[in-house]
């Protein structure tokens, strides 16, 4: 089949089981709640496509998640190669889509023809005085409080089955190119981070990340684009005084290099919130890395025992 490459995640759908309470952390992480249509409650961040999440009631789980394709034509060229329908897409934003599972059980859509809002510039005085040069002026700054200024949904970890299956399949239907895989031997890989093929235009350091783990497949955690570090910190303070439970951070990743700070939602899944992460061409080669590597940090809080 003609691989088709995706150019970024688009959503994810998750199940919780009270629906309110999920709305209201997420509210708390800094999304827009969008209220419910057609039994989803529904969520966007400030740029974007018009939702980036939705949450259904039922048992804690992640159902699935969609991937941005290029245009019409690379839909209908995956819907035919896979034999599955093409359909429309009735909540905010429209567009069409198609529905693939993947080795896991996960549903996993490839979208089109959503509307996408771009990035707006922060606050006015977000200049930096640092590394010898001022650059603020007869300007304080003083950091907004609440929330997080989430700007996107970065990327998605999952647990796998099988790594090298789940691996090929992303890769066959995707195009998806692999950053860092990593091993806990030398010939015996348990997982990836992957990046979209964007050519020589640049893509995150990863924009899904499978992992072999033992257990049945399931979310690992959900990651979110902020403003900046001040509002990766003020949206800690928020947090904290809210009364969610911190996971891991604040610090700074080996891989990917995100200043990255994680919260458990209600239900024990982790949140993300990150920001300086490292973007890379499709030029950029491959490497094989330890497990080390990859819980690795620059500076910061040691990765503790997840729940």
């Amino acid at each position: 089949m003609t691989v088709i490459k995706a150019q970024d995640i688009a959503y994810v759908r998750i199940a919780a089981p009270d629906v309110e309470v999920q709305a209201g952390f997420l509210r708390d992480f800094g999304l827009t709640d969008l209220g419910t249509h057609d039994g989803e409650r529904l969520f966007r961040t400030e740029a974007g496509a018009p939702f980036c999440y939705a949450v259904t009631q039922g048992e804690t789980g992640l159902l699935g998640f969609g991937m941005w394709l290029p245009n019409e034509a690379a839909l209908e060229r995956l819907a035919q190669a896979e034999g599955v329908p093409i359909q429309t897409h009735s909540g905010p934003g429209g567009g069409t889509f198609i529905r693939l599972t993947d080795p896991n059980g996960f549903e996993v859509d490839g979208f089109v023809g959503q509307p996408r809002n771009a990035v707006q510039d922060g606050e006015a005085h977000a200049a930096w005085n640092e590394n010898g040069r001022v650059a603020r002026i007869d300007r304080f700054r003083q950091v907004r409080k609440g929330p997080s200024r989430v700007l996107r949904l970065g990327h998605l970890a999952i647990v796998v089955n099988d790594f090298a299956e789940s691996d090929h399949w992303y890769k066959t239907r995707f195009g998806m190119l692999t950053s860092d895989e990593f091993q806990i031997e030398p010939g015996k890989s348990i997982g990836s981070f992957l990046r979209t093929d964007r050519g020589t235009a640049p893509a995150d350091h990863h924009t899904l990340v499978i992992f072999q783990a033992g257990g049945a497949p399931r979310l690992r955690h959900l990651a979110f684009e902020v403003g900046g570090v001040d509002d990766l910190m003020a949206g800690r303070e928020h947090l904290v005084q809210r009364g969610y439970t911190p996971h891991w951070g604040v610090g700074r990743h080996v891989l990917g290099s995100q200043i990255f700070d994680y919260w458990y939602d209600p239900f024990g899944r982790e949140h993300e919130h990150w920001t300086d992460g490292d973007q890379l061409t499709a030029d950029t080669p491959a490497k094989l890395v330890t497990m080390e590597e990859v819980m690795g940090i620059q500076w910061g809080m040691q990765r503790p025992s997840a729940k």
